[in-house]
């Protein structure tokens, strides 16, 4: 039986929920202001909350707020806020809090079982906890591969224009990784699959640069009555992450606003770096990216998935005609290899490292500190970590597929002259990837039986 926490300072209307909820098996814990509530919430860690938005004690913003500051342990909660007030900054304010959905009183009760039937068993927070998804196997597929600028033409077919954009399937969570251009064919194969059923995305964003964004207002999802899309990355350099989403959705600029969206998104900063999309658990480290820059590793079935697309690895002492300014190249060297070992802790061992490739070794040399990886440092740092398999991603505007095609023979090359058995491949759109759960060694004793 799932729990449910019912915060409401009115007895009549806490009564009626209390009756809809029991009769429809939930075990509801009931409280008549804020303090308490979130006490019984860390006391009994429920599935979800219904949290009256004014009351004694502390409102519901506040409420909302706390749960989610404690999310790596109370998980990933429903929040269901019920307010009188109808003014729209009131919702928006609740959403922002962390609100998941926001009903605007007297609430059907109907209206809040559509919402709960929907809830799984809470699983236990924290990506550190060894119980997988409930799932056998991973797919990976490719929507978006470009770098900067989308590149549509007979020049980039096989491998794609599309900026930036990655959809992860793990059971029933779909997890997308940025939102350029590749995010719009994502939503029209989305909306053909569920036909009219609601969908549910967890969208985790690296960083806000335009190539990463661009495709969310097109993301046919969010127009959709009854989808659910949670946005998840850190905030900007400058201003916050929901502002950055929103200006590029202003009047001036498109036609619909945020506020005007008919399906249910939610924009949640992240403060840690560790974290559940759905029931997949995520770690998060900061990339050498211009701004506030991620990169993501998906612990799923089958491994470890890690997403890199926009990040400068430190250049690996080779020969190279231009070296990278430092003020001394001994300790430039120590902190590049510092900096690099952090990233391979990051990606070690992984099953797919899809990792920022944008560059060839010459034209590097002419683009240092701009934030992206030549391709010699992208395998460096692959064999360094021991992936098993790298996707070479975010490709330069300016590569047509005969450019990718040398760099991946090139790629290969590097890691054959290593020994490797390093798998290489360039992100193409369409191109799919299944991890199946791994069978587990059976133990000698067993062996013997």
């Amino acid at each position: 039986m799932k729990t449910i926490v019912v915060i409401d300072d009115e007895p009549v209307i806490r009564g009626m929920l209390v009756r809809h909820l029991e009769a429809s098996r939930w075990q509801v814990i009931e409280a008549d202001n804020g303090n308490d509530g979130l006490a019984l919430v860390a006391n009994h860690r429920p599935a979800a909350v219904i949290c009256d938005l004014l009351m004694p004690g502390t409102t519901g913003f506040n409420v909302c707020r706390a749960i989610r500051a404690r999310r790596d342990e109370l998980g990933d909660i429903t929040i269901i806020v019920t307010t009188g007030s109808s003014f729209p900054g009131d919702r928006q304010n609740a959403l922002e809090a962390g609100a998941n959905h926001v009903l605007i009183k007297p609430v059907p009760p109907g209206q809040i079982a559509e919402i709960l039937d929907s809830i799984p068993l809470p699983a236990a927070a924290g990506p550190a906890d060894p119980a997988p998804p409930v799932a056998d196997s991973a797919r990976i597929r490719f929507w978006g591969v470009r770098g900067s600028i989308a590149t549509p033409g007979p020049e980039t077919v096989r491998y794609g224009g599309n900026t930036t954009c990655v959809e992860v399937r793990v059971g029933e969570d779909i997890v997308v990784l940025d939102a350029g251009t590749g995010i719009r064919p994502l939503g029209e194969a989305l909306r053909r699959e569920f036909a009219g059923r609601p969908i549910s995305v967890q969208l985790l964003l690296t960083h806000t640069h335009w190539d990463h964004i661009q495709g969310l207002p097109f993301f046919s999802p969010i127009h959709a009555r009854g989808s659910s899309i949670t946005v998840l990355g850190y905030e900007g350099a400058k201003q916050s992450l929901l502002k950055t989403l929103s200006a590029q959705m202003d009047s001036t600029v498109f036609p619909i606003g945020m506020d005007q969206l008919a399906g249910n998104i939610v924009v949640r900063e992240l403060h840690e770096l560790e974290f559940r999309a759905g029931r997949v658990p995520v770690q998060a480290i900061f990339t050498h990216h211009p701004g506030v820059t991620l990169g993501y590793r998906l612990g799923t079935p089958g491994g470890g998935v890690v997403f890199m697309p926009d990040t400068e690895i430190m250049p690996f002492p080779r020969p190279r005609p231009v070296r990278i300014q430092a003020n001394g190249g001994d300790e430039s060297d120590d902190f590049n290899s510092y900096k690099n070992q952090l990233l391979a802790e990051f990606a070690s061992g992984a099953e797919v490292f899809i990792c920022d490739a944008q560059y060839t070794a010459e034209e590097y040399e002419r683009r240092v500190g701009w934030g992206h990886s030549c391709v010699d440092d992208t395998v460096r740092l692959a064999l360094q970590a021991k992936v098993k398999r790298l996707i070479l991603f975010h490709h330069d505007p300016t590569h047509d597929d005969a450019t990718i095609d040398r760099l991946v023979a090139h790629a290969r090359e590097l890691a054959a002259s290593a020994g490797g058995a390093l798998q290489i491949d360039a992100a193409a759109e369409g191109m799919e990837i299944l991890l199946q759960r791994k069978p587990r060694a059976q133990s000698p004793a067993a062996t013997a039986q």
